[in-house]
């Protein structure tokens, strides 16, 4: 039986009935129902490519462990718990565990096989994972896909049968405390299957819904960045990308021109990522969502999930009613970040410090 079971009542997340952070404001703001969280997607990674796998070498053994992994993984939690973190996000392919390669990623990280079943040992880490997130109140939003992987995915036929797999495997966990996100970023112009873009996605979330185990579900939603939401906001679209390559006018055309309407009238909550963002365009975006009519009309918590280390964007989300995901990469060096295999799952620098220690502050939690 699960210990952590997450709902939502309008705006607010909701575990075990009751609003996360109970009676909680901070300067004068609501803070109970929000989700803050932290992107953790690595946190059952490992690499079937022969050829690459020796990037991810622990320094004091040698070699990559994907157990050590998942066990170091766990024994921070009570960590995190403790500092007010609510939710963490998983991916079954994991993301870019490298700064820069997005365009390129040979190494093999995915839960599924190519023909959309799912891999035993990457259940086993899985599922212990989620139980133990369980055992702490801590809510999981389990991305499927990612762009990078999903070309090893063999058609559109293997990507529907991953998400049915994957859903009724979770249902029939039992476990309550795990909402989906279809895939990381739909929007992002290198999806090779056209069912995991805007125009096809809520295809996926309304297949994750008809799936159930005695009258229940998954809440389930997929993430896009901000660029769709920047030109009603007002806020430019950025000159360059994440990794330093100039932003083209095809890429504006493909990306920042991006209609999410289908996609948002099927999720149960609004997943967006504010990275690129400043304190002030956060604001802006927020505020342009919140004033659609598919927001006005059916109104859901909205939720940064993945963003960066700039604690001032959290600053500038949290008092419109909208919790931040903490998206730190790292580099490979067994410290720095959680994205970048080796992970230090440990609070081990100045930037995860700053992030940790202000929910805490604003959550009231005695960290």
């Amino acid at each position: 039986m699960s210990k952590t079971r997450v709902t939502i009542a309008g705006e607010k997340f909701l575990i075990n009935g009751e609003p996360t952070y109970k009676g909680r404001t901070f300067q004068g703001k609501p803070v109970e129902g929000l989700l803050f969280n932290t992107r953790m997607v690595q946190a059952i990674f490992d690499d079937e490519n022969s050829e690459s796998i020796q990037q991810w070498a622990y320094p004091d053994t040698g070699r990559w462990d994907a157990d050590r992994n998942v066990e170091e993984f766990i024994a921070a939690l009570p960590t995190y718990y403790a500092k007010g973190i609510r939710a963490v996000t998983l991916n079954l392919q994991g993301g870019m565990p490298i700064t820069g390669t997005e365009m390129t990623q040979p190494w093999i990280n995915s839960a599924f096989t190519p023909q959309g079943d799912l891999k035993p040992k990457y259940l086993e880490r899985l599922e212990k994972v989620l139980r133990a997130c369980d055992d702490q109140r801590i809510v999981v939003m389990l991305g499927y896909y990612y762009f990078g992987q999903d070309e090893n995915m063999a058609d559109e036929a293997a990507i529907i049968r991953g998400v049915e797999n994957a859903t009724d495997w979770l249902l029939d966990t039992g476990l309550e405390n795990v909402m989906v996100e279809i895939n990381n970023e739909c929007d992002v112009p290198l999806y090779e299957h056209e069912i995991l873009t805007p125009s096809r996605v809520h295809e996926l979330v309304n297949l994750v819904k008809t799936r159930q185990r005695d009258g229940r579900r998954l809440l389930v939603a997929a993430s896009t960045t901000n660029w769709p939401y920047r030109q009603e906001a007002g806020v430019p679209l950025p000159e360059r990308r994440g990794n330093g390559d100039p932003v083209s006018n095809e890429l504006v055309e493909r990306i920042g021109r991006t209609k999410v309407t289908e996609l948002l009238a099927a999720c149960d909550f609004i997943l967006f990522h504010g990275n690129g963002l400043d304190p002030d365009g956060i604001d802006k975006v927020i505020r342009s969502i919140k004033a659609s009519k598919l927001f006005t009309d059916n109104p859901r918590p909205i939720c940064i999930n993945e963003d960066s280390t700039l604690v001032a964007n959290m600053d500038a989300a949290f008092p419109h009613y909208v919790p931040w995901g903490y998206y730190d990469q790292g580099k490979n060096n067994y410290r720095d970040g959680f994205q970048s295999p080796p992970v230090n799952w440990g609070i081990s620098t100045p930037e995860k410090e700053a992030f940790f220690n202000r929910v805490a502050e604003i959550t009231g939690s005695a960290g």
